[in-house]
């Protein structure tokens, strides 16, 4: 795969070559799970994710069917949907695009509707593991990044009003729009 950072491409790419063997191109490759593309985008990850968990949603309505608890219910989908949905959530949702945002909430309000009961969103959990991600990098003194991130001071925006620890850590790519 080859990663162009150029905003016009003119011409292909020329072969890379290693000990005389042209290396084959891919237009993406999974590498830990994650589903990467040569245009960077997000949308065949999200895709094979909601069609993984679209599957499991089968298993769900059958346990349901037989007369299950919602709490087991609720064990299932952490255990087999949520687990597939929040796999590496931190590196790939801050980038997805409305659609497959859109996608995977489908995904969930689905699960929701078959087990009766509120599940967690998949935005609010992507903000709490950001966010525990970088309180732990902030207390690990031997951390690479550790000087890349420093509390705000807090400054109200309106009077009698604090910033939210989403304002506070995350880059105003990451943040969500109120």
């Amino acid at each position: 795969m080859v990663v162009d950072y150029r905003k016009l491409q003119r011409g292909g790419h020329s072969p890379l070559y290693i000990n005389g063997d042209v290396v084959e191109r891919a237009s993406s490759v999974r590498f830990l799970g994650v589903h990467l593309t040569d245009d960077l985008t997000w949308s065949l990850h999200t895709n094979k994710v909601v069609r993984s968990a679209r599957q499991n949603l089968f298993f769900l309505r059958r346990l349901r069917k037989f007369g299950l608890p919602p709490d087991i219910l609720t064990n299932f989908y952490r255990c087999t949907i949520a687990s597939i949905l929040m796999a590496c959530i931190t590196v790939w949702y801050g980038s997805c695009t409305a659609y497959d945002r859109k996608a995977l909430k489908r995904v969930v309000r689905t699960a929701e509707s078959i087990i009766g009961s509120k599940l967690p969103d998949l935005q609010d959990i992507y903000q709490s593991r950001c966010l525990r991600k970088i309180q732990k990098i902030q207390l690990g003194c031997s951390h690479p990044a550790q000087d890349l991130f420093t509390l705000l001071q807090e400054v109200p925006q309106h009077p009698g009003q604090k910033k939210t620890a989403n304002e506070q850590f995350l880059p105003t790519s990451h943040q969500v729009p109120e």
